[in-house]
């Protein structure tokens, strides 16, 4: 049986299948973990989304986030209570990437999931203020130093807001990456989730 959980969350136009394949790559070095990529609940194109993109702009997009918690949070408690962790939050981490990453850190961010760690892919923090995460939550945010979709100024923005409530913020920056994942970013991935669960 399984004694830790990560769930991967796909960015816009991606799905749970897409970012899946991030967990053959991440499984060798947590051995003991089930991995879970579900599909956001918007559609766009041919893929899904975790909140509309259409018209979105710095200042509507926290409350685009917000308006998404209900549906998120569906998901990750049925996902969280039919493998087993319901109550054990201390042993289930966050993964996403791009929009995925903006609801992984959302859900510290707002203090709603509590859970051992979040890995940041190329992401930011969009959460509407006021932020109450858990002291001593877990977050390592990952991202190239050539993303035009989210610049690499967004992992400062997150650790400058999420710092002073007693957030762990730990970050890799790849120079020369764009908006994407890296064989070099998952290692991190990789070893930062092994400490969270050992």
């Amino acid at each position: 049986m399984s004694d830790s959980l990560v769930i991967l969350l796909h960015g816009v136009g991606s799905s749970g299948a897409d970012i899946g394949g991030l967990a053959s790559a991440l499984a060798p070095a947590l051995p003991n973990t089930k991995f879970v990529s579900p599909d956001g609940p918007g559609r766009f194109n041919a893929g899904h989304q975790w909140f509309c993109v259409t018209g979105v702009t710095t200042e509507n997009r926290p409350a685009r986030v917000a308006a998404a918690r209900p549906a998120f949070d569906a998901i990750l408690s049925d996902i969280i209570g039919r493998e087993g962790f319901a109550g054990r939050l201390d042993r289930v981490a966050l993964v996403g990437f791009s929009q995925g990453s903006i609801m992984a850190l959302d859900a510290i961010a707002s203090g709603r999931w509590p859970v051992a760690g979040v890995v940041a892919f190329s992401g930011r923090l969009a959460s509407p203020e006021p932020l109450e995460p858990v002291k001593g939550s877990k977050l390592l945010l990952i991202h190239g130093t050539e993303d035009h979709m989210m610049p690499v100024a967004e992992v400062t923005n997150a650790e400058a807001k999420l710092s002073p409530h007693g957030v762990a913020v730990s970050s890799f920056i790849q120079p020369g990456l764009g908006h994407s994942v890296s064989a070099e970013g998952v290692g991190e991935a990789a070893k930062f989730l092994g400490k969270l669960f050992a």
